[in-house]
């Protein structure tokens, strides 16, 4: 990070301060550094200071509020109920994070990665520079990069950090080249094949007054699995817990003894509530999945995990490798949530007292004031953006659910998987007789309710490219029936055995998925037919996928074994197409019924 950066943030941040000062309470916070020390009482530093760790994670460019079930929490109440609560958008996560570092003279900012890839319109009509701007107007000081900061390769990730405007684009703005961020993206185990050095800094040291703590950032070492085999080409990513371990005994060595791992993987707590315990009954029980072997397997010099990916929300200690309880925290996605963490710094030792780490998930909340800059930001690129974005592309009578249903088989998935199958069965288009859809590129619902002035039930090229931000170029590939068999079985099975990732079919496809087997089994291999008939092992099919599943993404190596390829239009076209050609204002288009997968639990 370079030293003009920093200055900025401070200065930005002491300007702040000074607007609020209010209260001999804000006062108290705008004093000289040091004077807040716990335990001075003479106006010197203390042995300790408590340094505010305020983090958030999976923002993925959503700089206004998701709409629908994308832009809500769970919240437990404290007669047990579960409630609802809209939150998130940049212009009140702003306010959120200004508000929480009021009174606290040390505090840093970091994130766990996936800021930008897979975004709505308004940031990714633009390759995510609105977000990187938003970012910086965040005060961000750090953040790991995240399996979709890939999504259009290394070279775009190093123009985000260093600025420039865009090879093919060029400027949005007339007169103004972006700046990139002012923050560093940190990508410790992401390497050239050629040089093996790191694509971008390993790690970064945070400082002031005396007090520094350093930040070690990672993606998932599988990222290669999950994103499209272009933005990952030329590149290798190691595994998470080596890499974290490498680079803490090298700050170790530098003096560095306070670190904070920022991890862009997650892990799945028992509930899906904001502010539940996952503590209880013991410490990190409440919690599973794979950042559970990675936070056990990190060193003890590391006092603290930031991580994402999962799109949850927990705060949990997981024992570390010498059996000592650390803090491991998730901040749900989309901006709907932040973490703040106080970490007890100890002068003399130079680490973290990890007895009085303590720390809380909050809600960013729509009842407070937004943040006028934010507001500002989000408008000027929306009107560079509104030729496109407010363009009609059809009609719908209710609320059609993807992100929002957790059910296997979504009602949008279903339309999805329709629309590609019916853009390219003509002979001329590649002659599909199935489709499939990865879950994971579904990335919103389809809302009834109007989000601007179109109306209800209008679905705008905005909305539609917020449910399929991708634009992935569609392939349409020969499969044996065998392959086919494999492919629904890896479903299940393989890499995506303990959480299961469920393909969305195209109409005609149909067979029963019995989650009281294990494995493969778990697809019943007798019930798959097409079109009413049993699937011919030794029989050619012609399969319609996107180019992420056609390269064996999301462990679907069958998927990957395709021949006679033919590159269709993208996801998006098909997808739009499908919407003008089925539905009117007069006869809008109805959620599909889900009746392709018969589930036995």
């Amino acid at each position: 990070m370079s030293a003009t950066p920093q200055k900025n943030r401070a200065t930005r941040r002491v300007l702040a301060a000074v607007a609020g000062l209010t209260t001999a309470g804000a006062l108290v916070a705008a004093m000289p550094a040091g004077a807040q020390d716990r335990g001075s009482g003479h106006g010197h530093p203390s042995r300790t200071v408590d340094v505010q760790l305020l983090s958030f994670n999976d923002l993925h460019g959503n700089l206004e509020p998701p709409a629908g079930s994308a832009g809500t929490v769970s919240e437990t109440q404290a007669d047990g109920t579960v409630k609802s609560v809209p939150a998130g958008g940049v212009e009140y996560l702003a306010t959120s994070l200004r508000t929480a570092r009021q009174g606290n003279p040390y505090s840093v900012t970091a994130a766990g990665g996936d800021m930008v890839g897979a975004s709505p319109l308004l940031s990714g009509l633009f390759h995510d520079e609105p977000t990187i701007e938003a970012l910086n107007g965040l005060d961000l000081d750090v953040t790991a990069v995240g399996n979709h900061e890939f999504d259009e390769g290394a070279i775009e990730l190093a123009r985000l950090q260093n600025g420039g405007c865009h090879p093919v684009e060029g400027c949005y703005e007339k007169g103004k080249k972006f700046k990139g961020a002012d923050f560093p993206y940190l990508a410790a185990n992401v390497t050239e094949e050629k040089t093996g050095k790191p694509v971008l800094k390993p790690y970064t040291v945070w400082k002031k007054n005396g007090v520094k703590i350093g930040f070690i950032g990672v993606t998932l070492e599988g990222t290669p699995n999950i994103v499209t085999a272009n933005g990952v080409k030329g590149l290798k990513f190691h595994d998470e817990i080596e890499t974290v371990n490498k680079y803490a005994k090298e700050l170790d060595r530098k003096g560095v003894k306070s670190i904070v791992a920022l991890i862009h993987e997650g892990g799945a707590p028992a509930s899906t509530s904001y502010n539940y315990d996952c503590d209880s009954p013991g410490a990190g029980d409440g919690i599973s999945g794979p950042i559970v072997d990675i936070a056990k397997g990190i060193t003890p010099k590391v006092d603290a995990l930031v991580t994402g990916h999962t799109h949850q929300a927990y705060v949990c200690t997981v024992p570390d490798p010498s059996g000592k309880p650390r803090m491991v925290t998730s901040a749900s996605s989309f901006g709907k949530v932040y973490t703040d963490t106080t970490l007890t710094y100890d002068r003399r030792t130079k680490d973290i007292v990890r007895t009085s780490v303590k720390s809380a998930n909050h809600v960013v909340s729509r009842d407070q004031a937004k943040a006028a800059d934010m507001t500002a930001l989000i408008a000027r690129w929306n009107a560079l953006a509104a030729p496109i974005a407010g363009r009609p592309q059809g009609f719908i009578s209710a609320d059609i659910n993807g992100r929002g249903s957790t059910a296997p088989e979504k009602p949008l998935g279903n339309l999805i998987a329709d629309a590609q199958l019916e853009g390219l069965a003509p002979a001329d288009k590649g002659g599909a007789v199935v489709a499939f859809m990865n879950p994971g590129g579904i990335r919103s619902d389809l809302v009834y309710a109007a989000s601007g002035g179109e109306g209800d039930g209008v679905v705008t090229y905005g909305e539609a490219f917020t449910v399929q931000p991708f634009t992935n170029m569609m392939n349409v590939v020969d499969l044996t029936g065998a392959q086919l068999v494999t492919a629904l079985q890896q479903q299940v099975s393989g890499s995506n055995a303990a959480s299961p990732k469920i393909l969305q079919v195209s109409k005609g496809l149909t067979y029963t998925l019995d989650l009281t087997k294990s494995g493969a089994e778990r697809v019943v291999a007798d019930t798959i037919r097409l079109n009413g008939e049993a699937i011919d092992p030794a029989k050619t099919y012609r399969v319609a996928m996107n180019e992420f599943l056609a390269g064996g993404g999301d462990g679907f190596a069958a998927l990957g074994q395709g021949t006679n390829k033919l590159v269709g239009a993208s996801d998006l076209d098909l997808f739009n197409a499908y919407l003008a050609a089925h539905s009117t204002a007069d006869a809008p288009l109805a959620p599909p019924a889900t009746d392709r997968i018969t589930i036995v639990q």
